[in-house]
């Protein structure tokens, strides 16, 4: 017998029956959530010292798959990405309100605006959703404690929108955590008073891990309304309470807890009247579909097609316009029964056109464009361009130029930090070393590879995490491979095993 076809959105609700409304008993997974939530509770290690040992993993990959299963403890990172990434919600209760106390605060919050240049409708946005209505209230100009407490204090919530241009912690963490998702890893943090709710009913158009700090806040999450909103393209407008019908989850969520909920999913949280709410918000995967890579691929095949083969090149039928088109759509033509097999037959051939791999290094492109700098350990520090000893002292300038030579030991600085992609005419090497800490303040970083360099440059990527001397670099002559190095060592790429 045929098998029934489940569509996406009759997955999604069948899935979602995990959650169901409170008033209903709950399901078994529900119950083993539960399980999990009772056992996670005890004196886990800080974040800080968290970071401070994967400093000393050698590999950035690992690196980011041991701080992303920090995250999301104790369930396993394997298991998440089985079951319920871009699938279901989830919620951990840890019962251990200190655990993501490290990553941001209150007292981080309050430093930042009495110190940095923080501005509003750039880097934070006052909100408030009362009534039903959302609003934004930012005046222009810097954001300062004055008016952005007294704006707190009369109910309204505070975003700050790129936390991680002001807290090296949150800097850190990010930049690990876009290597576990090959996909830029952003934040906002909110901070809401008691009693009250900063914005309306949403979707949103990432995949959404939601830390709670300090206080607690009370969410609903509800399923998609649709299909067509199942992992959606982009986020919503705002509902009303009508629009959303009734929560397949709700939770108070408190002091390191999380939830996590896919693109799609309807959300709101609001404060209760006897404590305030500080969280995180972290997000990944915006634009990173099959459908986001087909829109790079399509185009770039029907061109290749059309310069390569006839067939896409011949004339249509001198009479089409009087067979096809919606105004004839329900005319039964034969016509038009050849007019669609001849549209099927060019699109079965457009796969031998296509330029997938082109394609990948064009959302790569992206990616390096909207990843953060790496954030340097000490002995990274010491190693690479940045901790070189050339400096000013007594009148004189010391230790000119790096000491780099064949025998030096170097790498890729991270697994994702450099990429080499061909224009068709030239070959460029992609990096995000020099990008900055607050989204597209500066140009995707390149520079072109001498065809001789491909080899060693596609070299070193696949190389790491290991050192390789400069004297095993795919190049002909020894000068050419010092120089390649240090052009590599220059702009931040590499560092050597040693400090120079």
């Amino acid at each position: 017998m045929e098998r029934k076809r489940m569509s996406a959105f009759s997955l999604y609700k069948t899935l979602s029956t995990d959650f169901p409304p409170p008033a209903k008993k709950p399901s078994l997974q529900v119950d083993s959530i539960k399980m999990i939530q009772e056992c996670v509770n005890g004196d886990d290690d800080t974040l800080d010292s968290l970071l401070a040992d994967l400093a000393t993993v050698n590999n950035s990959r690992e690196r980011a798959n041991k701080l992303f299963q920090w995250l999301i403890s104790p369930i396993p990172a394997k298991a998440f990405f089985r079951d319920t990434w871009e699938k279901k919600p989830i919620l951990v209760q840890r019962k251990n309100p200190h655990y993501y106390k490290e990553l941001f605060s209150t007292a981080k919050f309050e430093r930042i605006l009495r110190e940095e240049d923080v501005q509003y409708g750039v880097n934070l946005d006052v909100t408030s959703y009362t009534n039903g209505k959302r609003e934004t209230h930012n005046p222009p100009g810097r954001a300062l404690p004055y008016t952005v407490w007294d704006f707190y204090e009369s109910g309204c919530s505070i975003r700050m929108l790129n936390p991680q241009a002001f807290s090296s912690t949150v800097w850190n963490v990010l930049s690990i955590l876009q290597e576990q998702f090959g996909s830029m890893a952003g934040a906002n943090v909110y901070l809401t008073p008691p009693g009250t709710q900063g914005f309306a009913p949403h979707y949103d158009d990432i995949e959404a891990f939601v830390v709670q700090l300090e206080g607690k806040k009370h969410w609903r999450v509800y399923n998609p309304r649709t299909e067509d909103e199942v992992l959606p393209v982009l986020s919503s407008p705002n509902f009303s309470q009508a629009d959303i019908g009734k929560p397949i989850l709700e939770v108070v969520l408190e002091a390191g807890d999380l939830l996590y909920f896919p693109r799609g999913f309807i959300h709101q949280g609001n404060c209760l009247p006897d404590a305030y709410s500080l969280h995180i918000t972290i997000s990944s995967y915006q634009k990173n579909s099959w459908g986001d890579l087909l829109q790079k691929v399509v185009p770039a095949a029907l061109e290749i097609a059309m310069e390569e083969d006839v067939e896409f090149r011949q004339g249509l039928p001198l009479d089409y316009l009087t067979y096809m088109g919606v105004q004839n759509s329900d005319k039964d033509d034969p016509r038009r029964t050849k007019f669609f097999s001849q549209i099927e037959r060019l699109m079965k051939k457009l796969p031998n056109y296509a330029p997938v791999d082109a394609a990948v290094d064009q959302k790569a492109r992206d990616f390096l464009h909207n990843c953060l700098p790496p954030m340097l350990t000490s002995e990274e520090l010491a190693s690479t361009v940045q901790g070189a000893p050339t400096r000013w002292e007594r009148g004189q300038v010391k230790d000119v130029g790096a000491q780099i030579n064949t025998q030096t030991r170097v790498r890729i600085l991270r697994a994702g930090c450099a990429r080499l992609c061909s224009d068709g005419e030239a070959v460029h090497l992609y990096y995000t070393t020099e990008n900055s800490r607050v989204y597209h303040k500066e140009e995707l970083k390149s520079f072109e590879i001498k065809p001789e360099h491909t080899d060693a440059v596609e070299f070193l990527i696949h190389s790491y995490p290991k050192y390789v001397t400069v004297e095993s670099f795919p190049c002909d002559a020894a000068e050419a491979k010092v120089a390649l190095a240090e052009r590599l060592f220059e702009r931040g790429i590499i560092h050597t095993a040693e400090p120079l």
